[in-house]
């Protein structure tokens, strides 16, 4: 009796645990209580909240990489290393640029959140002798509140923007290179904010409290929320992540009875989707995108990480990590960093005791060829927007690089409407004028910062300069030119997968065919 089995290229995507020499041993993780992912990782470099005295202070160390080595460092981390130790109490949030690899923000108890370029140069002679750790300094420090700053995070879009959650119940967003004073203040929560996250284009944010609601701001408006609902039941803490280039947006919670949940809301009203119950576990479930269309769902205490794809408006489970270490934190890779000539779609970082395990999930494939159908272009470490352009209104897609070739081009991504919520996720929502047909906007790197790493193997050469229209994929305007190259495409896509996978399934054919063959003239040989 044959069973109907969806077809999709990341069924069999499996979670494969690095080496020893690409992990962090010896690591001192913060023992606060507060809820944060306590890791968090840029192309180069990943900072860990750290267990110290007399103050409050994060690491910061680069990431074991065999394209990127640094001679000589001891991935057993010495009792001594430099930290970033310039806050008065404990660290409890760090997110790193998605425009400098090197650039990563911290909030801590004191309310404060300050920002810290790395340097290089600091990591070496980790291993000589007489060798003295120097710690790191900010670079901008903001006086974001007189309560705890408990969540930081950078603007997907915008250079040098910066939100900040505090104890105040409140989210601003700085410019940092004027960072006297917020831009805009985001209140009407009624309680403690547990998460927050930006749509792709940085336009709308959305987060979760611990008054159990749900909110969507416009950022640059300020002010309360523009749409809010009841989220999760259970008092026990809730995370949201948006969906990529989906309006939709997905939190993990708990019920009433302490079952722990995944919901998935659509932005234009935020009404329901779908709401399902994982499992009875205690700990907080830690929510992850890729823009595979799969969702990541980590739990704290427990060793799993279950995943998901969301294909035609449903989420279908894909399957599930399973690990006798327990995690107590986690963060994923940008995906420019991917090793994709291994057929690695993410990678986490998971904390796990002392010590830091890098997680790749892979899909199995038998060619040593660049797979476009399972590597969407990714968000590149290249600016849309500067922060004055975002702060006056503008607006523009993320700019994505082909992990093939390293070639950066404009993205498509129009958000939905906050001005009137749409009826169904089917209802055609008008888009806004600033964003009805985003085109490049050229926008100058600082001297001071690093080129971007590049997103492949160690052959490609970084790019980080705007590529014109006769280099890169057809821009999508208004006109009906290229709305029809955009069909056709779209069309053509679709029979290039459909025939890909034909081609696998023959494969797969010939292989046991084969199979069979080798086994009769066995039987044969036998008799």
């Amino acid at each position: 009796m044959s069973r109907f089995v969806r077809p999709s290229k990341y069924r069999h995507v499996f979670g494969q645990t690095g080496k020893k020499e690409y992990g962090i041993e010896n690591v001192k993780v913060s023992n606060t209580a507060w809820d944060t992912n306590l890791i968090s990782a840029s192309g180069r470099y990943i900072s860990v909240n750290w267990n110290a005295s007399g103050g409050g202070a994060f690491a910061i160390l680069p990431l074991p990489s065999p394209f990127q080595p640094i001679p000589n460092f001891p991935y057993k981390l010495p009792d001594i290393i430099p930290l970033a130790r310039s806050h008065t109490a404990p660290v409890l949030d760090t997110d790193w640029s998605p425009h400098n690899d090197s650039i990563v923000a911290s909030g801590g108890e004191d309310g404060k959140a300050m920002i810290w370029k790395v340097e290089s140069s600091v990591f070496e002679g980790w291993n000589d002798e007489g060798w003295q750790p120097q710690d790191f300094d900010p670079v901008a420090r903001l006086d974001v509140s007189p309560r705890k700053v408990g969540q930081v995070l950078f603007h997907p879009t915008a250079e040098n923007v910066l939100a900040t959650a505090s104890a105040e119940h409140t989210v601003k967003l700085w410019d940092l290179a004027n960072p006297e004073s917020a831009k805009s203040v985001l209140s009407g929560h009624g309680d403690a904010i547990q998460s927050m996250a930006f749509n792709p284009a940085g336009t709308v944010l959305v987060t979760t409290c611990r008054d159990r609601k749900i909110r969507i701001f416009d950022p640059r408006a300020g002010g309360e929320a523009v749409r809010v609902t009841d989220g999760h039941s259970g008092i026990k803490g809730a995370r949201v992540v948006w969906m990529g280039e989906h309006n939709n947006i997905a939190t993990t919670g708990f019920s009433k009875m302490s079952d722990r949940q995944l919901s998935v809301w659509e932005t234009g009203g935020l009404s329901n989707v779908k709401t399902m119950t994982i499992d009875q576990s205690a700990g907080i479930i830690m929510p992850f995108w890729s823009d595979n269309n799969i969702l990541f769902l980590a739990g704290k205490g427990d060793g799993n990480i279950r995943y998901y794809e969301w294909e035609s408006e449903t989420l279908y489970p894909l399957a599930e990590h399973k690990s006798n270490e327990p995690q107590r934190g986690m963060c994923f890779l940008p995906r420019r960093a991917l090793n994709v000539f291994d057929c690695e779609i993410a990678r986490a970082y998971k904390i796990s005791g002392s010590y830091i395990e890098p997680i790749a999930f892979i899909v199995p494939r038998k060619s040593d060829s660049f797979q476009s159908d399972i590597f969407p272009p990714a968000p590149s470490a290249e600016p849309a927007l500067s922060a004055a352009e975002f702060f006056s209104g503008k607006t523009a897609s993320p700019k994505l690089v082909n992990l093939e070739n390293g070639v950066t081009s404009s993205g498509s991504y129009t958000p939905a409407s906050l001005s009137t919520p749409a009826p169904t996720k089917t209802a055609s929502a008008p888009a806004p004028s600033p964003v009805a047909a985003p085109s490049p906007i050229p926008v100058s790197t600082p001297a001071a910062a690093p080129a971007p790493i590049s997103p492949v193997a160690p052959k490609a050469e970084p790019r980080a300069t705007p590529v014109t229209p006769s280099q890169s994929q057809p821009t999508f305007d208004s006109g009906n030119g290229n709305a029809l190259l955009q069909e056709e495409n779209a069309r053509l896509t679709l029979e290039l997968r459909d025939a890909r996978e034909k081609i696998r399934n023959l494969e797969l054919q010939v292989e046991s065919i084969r199979a069979n063959a080798r086994k009769a003239a066995q039987a044969l040989l036998d008799e």
